[in-house]
């Protein structure tokens, strides 16, 4: 089978499709045929070298995160699933392994796709969408007539946060660029923010929320936008980020909070009924296998509305 290794750290020139055997599967796993994986940019973190501490430094290093695709096989315990059913779901966020043609996965680690989506689709729904509800429902307790800032908001995880904040009654303002303001609209936004036109900077608004998805709103920039009871959520960890918020914390009435995703199987269910009820999800571009470092290196450049999928078939 194909599959995407890399053996240094570096851009995407790094990244390999090789041939593996297909994985065997234990008693409790199933086997996978990977029909699409979304990219991420906690991807090109991770194989650029910046994520050492999660990730380790051992190679070879495997990529992909978040799938869809079909159950092939299944262990003797598994009792959920079974061959032929459709499947979504992610591995673990710093060692990843979804990018190839089969893989070997727990039960706990997939939800049944969406009848109503794409493999496509589904495929770019597990990590952003449990990153956006983890950040409206716990980190930021979002709920009704809440002032809710999202600079953003059209990235992967940005597209359902937007979506989440309102239907938990909150009234969004959405940073975006040019090419995200008609998304932000259409996802239900009350304010939307050309920041190529205006600066987030120079907002004569306090926000109960300020929730950063772009990484480039720092939290000494934020509090002059916060209430004196905030909640700032940024989605870059790192050790130093980790303990500045933690002192910050003890001391200060602005909240500081760092996304570290805690997939759930309960999570990715709740994925699911939300999809197949009116959320939405947005796709940028596909791309084969073939053209991976084609893929990463186009959506590290940024300015992407939704998301980027690599399809396997």
């Amino acid at each position: 089978m194909k599959k995407v290794q890399y053996n240094q750290f570096g851009d995407e020139s790094v990244l390999d499709v090789v041939e593996q055997a297909v994985p065997a599967i234990k008693n409790d796993q199933l086997l996978i045929r990977v029909k699409a994986v979304s990219i991420n940019p906690l991807d090109w973190k991770v194989y650029g070298g910046e994520m050492t501490l999660m990730s380790g430094s051992k190679f070879p290093k495997s990529l992909g995160i978040d799938f869809s695709g079909i159950v092939e096989q299944t262990g003797s315990a598994v009792t959920r699933f079974k061959a032929g059913d459709a499947v979504m779901g992610l591995l673990d966020v710093f060692k990843g392994g979804a990018l190839a043609e089969y893989i070997a996965v727990s039960q706990t680690d997939i939800a049944p796709k969406p009848t109503n989506l794409s493999f496509e689709q589904a495929a770019a729904l597990p990590l952003t969408g449990l990153s956006a509800l983890q950040i409206i429902d716990q980190m930021a307790s979002v709920g009704p007539n809440q002032d809710v800032l999202i600079n953003g908001a059209t990235g992967g995880v940005g597209v359902f946060a937007v979506q989440l904040a309102k239907k938990r009654g909150a009234r969004v303002t959405a940073v975006v660029g040019t090419k995200g303001v008609a998304q932000a609209a259409n996802g239900g936004a009350d304010t939307v923010i050309d920041y190529t036109r205006q600066s987030v900077n120079h907002m004569h608004q306090l926000f109960d929320v300020v929730i950063d998805l772009s990484t480039k709103l720092s939290f000494t920039e934020a509090k002059s936008l916060m209430k004196p009871k905030a909640v700032f959520v940024s989605t870059l960890p790192s050790p130093v980020a980790l303990v500045s918020s933690f002192v910050n914390n003890i001391f200060s009435g602005k909240k500081r909070k760092i996304l570290i995703v805690k997939p759930t199987a309960e999570g990715l269910a709740t994925l699911s009924k939300l999809a197949e009820a009116d959320l939405q999800i947005v796709l940028n571009k596909t791309y084969p296998l073939s053209n991976v470092r084609e893929a990463y290196r186009e959506a590290r450049r940024g300015n992407i509305v939704g998301k980027s999928v690599i399809v396997l078939d």
